[in-house]
This record gives C-alpha cells, sequence and structure tokens, in this order.
C-alpha cells in the first residue's frame, strides 16, 4: 500500500490522539471530514491501523516489576519455535516478545507485580517444558524512554511502498 503525505498526517494525528474527533482530525491533515474518514477508514481496512489504546501509567496505580529476559532454546527446528510461541502468546504478563537472529532466540518484556511473581512465572515456563536451554533475567530499575508514538515520517516517506 502506498502512503501519501496526507495518509502519514492521519496516522501520525491518530497515534498521538486515539480519540481524537472526525472533525478535529480533518481540520488537522488538512482536508474536509468525508475524505478523511474515507482514508481513515482505508487505513483500517487495509491493517495499517491496527487498534485504539489508551496508555496507562500502571505505577501510578500500583508497584510493579519490570524484566527484560532473554530466551534461547535448546532446540532450533520450527516445532520448538512454534511452541514457544503458543506458549508466550497465552501469558499476559508477557507484553512483548520479539524472536531475533544471532545468539538469542528471544526478547521478553515482561511485567509483573513483584520480582517474586517474576519468578514463579519463569519457573511455570520452564515446568511446561517449552524447550527453554537458558535465560537471563535483566531488571528494569529505571524507564527512560517507552515511545509508542512510531517516527512514521523517518520510518517512511510519502509515497514509498509499504
Amino acid at each position: 500500500m502506498k502512503l501519501d503525505a496526507i495518509d502519514l498526517r492521519i496516522l501520525d494525528v491518530i497515534q498521538r490522539d486515539g480519540r481524537i474527533t472526525k472533525l478535529a482530525l480533518a481540520e488537522q491533515v488538512g482536508l474536509s471530514p468525508t475524505p478523511c474518514w474515507m482514508r481513515l477508514r482505508k487505513l483500517e481496512k487495509a491493517g495499517v491501523i491496527v487498534g485504539y489504546h489508551a496508555a496507562i501509567a500502571v505505577r501510578r496505580l500500583a508497584p510493579v516489576a519490570s524484566v527484560m529476559m532473554e530466551v534461547t532454546l535448546g532446540n532450533h527446528r520450527q516445532a520448538d519455535f512454534d511452541r514457544f510461541e503458543r506458549a508466550i502468546m497465552a501469558i499476559p504478563e508477557i507484553t512483548a516478545c520479539w524472536s531475533l537472529g544471532g545468539g538469542v532466540d528471544y526478547i521478553l518484556k515482561i511485567m509483573t507485580s513483584d520480582i517474586d511473581a517474576y519468578q514463579r512465572l519463569v519457573d511455570s515456563l520452564l515446568d511446561r517444558q517449552l524447550g527453554i536451554d537458558r535465560y537471563f533475567t535483566y531488571i528494569v530499575t529505571k524507564t527512560v524512554k517507552e515511545e509508542t508514538v512510531l517516527p512514521l515520517a523517518s520510518l517512511i516517506g510519502p509515497g514509498q511502498p509499504t
């Protein structure tokens, strides 16, 4: 799908404010409401926009432990990766999982109520025999930057294929 400058402006605005009104969005991107709404719907139907979410400041609600975990599997058959990934998808405390190339197979972002809860989660993963050969834990001591707004203009310029 090719995006033009207006599409990129629409995406930039709605990722900063997913609750913006149709009229305000149209004003900010320089279109009349109907064409703006049609473009927004086109982006949604194409799967470019996959949802609208609220950013929650969870630490204002309760203390939490944020942990990054490196995982290396013992075997590297597709069935091993599939089994591990299916299990990870079902665990809500694992808020992100990236498959990597190189010496580590996965990095997981895990949020639990405390370190004990994290360790119980790890123990349950190991008990399930998901093929984890080794893992390393990194406790997040301070969030320096955690951006949810993507720098679309520098990632894809207007008119470039996506």
